[in-house]
């Protein structure tokens, strides 16, 4: 039994009436590359509509620079919400089925513990969602991002202690706190934690980066080639803790590795290396678009692992070193709303 039994949190890989993205605008945010950043959307954006609706959020004085940027507007709607920044995974609604019914949950975003002010916009951004899709809007009192919370959409969710149970967020809710708020918000009857994200991660350790599922019991898992990398150790420890996940009938899940790319090093950057990770794809209805990082022979078998786990998809590489330089890729960027049963 799911702990909230009329709620539901579809899976990333069924049926999405649309992928929602925030356009980028902070010139200050992305050292003067706002016009090459722009391009690399409208590459993501006019990819993703080829298979769904894709809705933006982004304020109207934009709406002349987006359609100066897409080729096309052929399957893609805009919305004046404003925003601070492009991250919609973390800053926007998560999607879930009422009873059949699509309901919004607003977790409070807060910039990743405080760490890149302003987020008052942001903060606003699920509401915004919700009243755009007729949602009912769930606001709730976790502070949480999207990306720190992954779901097989049967009642298993999978997480990391370093986000959800950090004080810069959550100074005052135990592990039993944030376990029952995610069960009453996202229909979850299990949460599995994992400790620790990869090195140079702003988020404090997002699970988009670590492990993903691919279908009810099997995941792919981040691991580190060579034990002289950077997060072999981390990736380590997270695989042996998922030896122990099991759905919600008890099932081993399969783990399938995929392997990490070689560090990026980037002159005069804040860090040592920007958290690549390929685990950052983003499922659509009929395809599955995949950070790639310049290494032909990593991307292309992480790529080859990818196609067989996505056989009845489009599997689509990105170039995505531009995107990691503040922290984040193709699922980072998006959030998907799933199709309601009822109408």
């Amino acid at each position: 039994m799911l702990s909230n039994p009329s709620i539901q949190w579809p899976a990333e890989w069924e049926t999405q009436q649309a992928v929602w993205f925030s356009w980028p605008h902070r010139a200050d945010t992305w050292a003067g590359k706002i016009d090459s950043l722009e391009k690399k959307f409208a590459e993501i954006i006019t990819l993703a509509s080829r298979f769904q609706t894709v809705k933006i959020n982004a304020s109207k004085h934009l709406w002349k620079r987006i359609e100066k940027a897409l080729p096309t507007l052929a399957n893609i709607e805009l919305f004046d919400h404003a925003t601070n920044d492009v991250w919609c995974r973390d800053h926007g609604a998560t999607f879930v089925l009422s009873n059949g019914l699509l309901q919004a949950t607003d977790f409070c975003f807060n910039a990743w513990g405080g760490k890149f002010p302003p987020w008052n916009l942001d903060d606003q951004v699920a509401k915004h969602m919700a009243s755009a899709t007729n949602a009912r809007h769930y606001r709730s009192t976790l502070t949480l991002e999207g990306g720190a919370i992954e779901g097989n959409g049967n009642g298993v969710l999978i997480t990391t202690e370093a986000v959800a149970l950090n004080p810069n967020r959550n100074p005052d809710w135990s592990k039993i706190d944030v376990e029952q708020e995610l069960q009453k918000c996202l229909g979850v009857s299990h949460i599995h934690w994992l400790r620790a994200g990869i090195e140079g991660d702003d988020t404090d350790g997002h699970i988009d980066d670590l492990s993903r599922f691919i279908q009810e019991d099997a995941l792919v898992t981040a691991v580190a080639s060579r034990s002289s990398m950077p997060n072999y150790s981390i990736l380590e420890e997270n695989k042996e803790r998922l030896q122990d996940l099991r759905t919600l009938t008890g099932s081993s899940v399969q783990l399938i590795e995929l392997p990490m790319p070689d560090p990026i090093h980037v002159e005069n950057w804040r860090l040592p290396s920007p958290p690549a990770s390929y685990a950052n794809f983003l499922i659509l209805n009929g395809a599955v678009l995949v950070p790639t990082f310049g290494q032909t022979r990593n991307d292309d078998r992480a790529l080859g692992i990818l196609r067989e786990c996505f056989a009845n998809r489009e599997i689509i590489g990105i170039d995505c070193r531009e995107l990691i330089l503040e922290g984040g890729a193709l699922h980072c960027i998006s959030q998907q709303e799933p199709k309601a049963s009822k109408v």
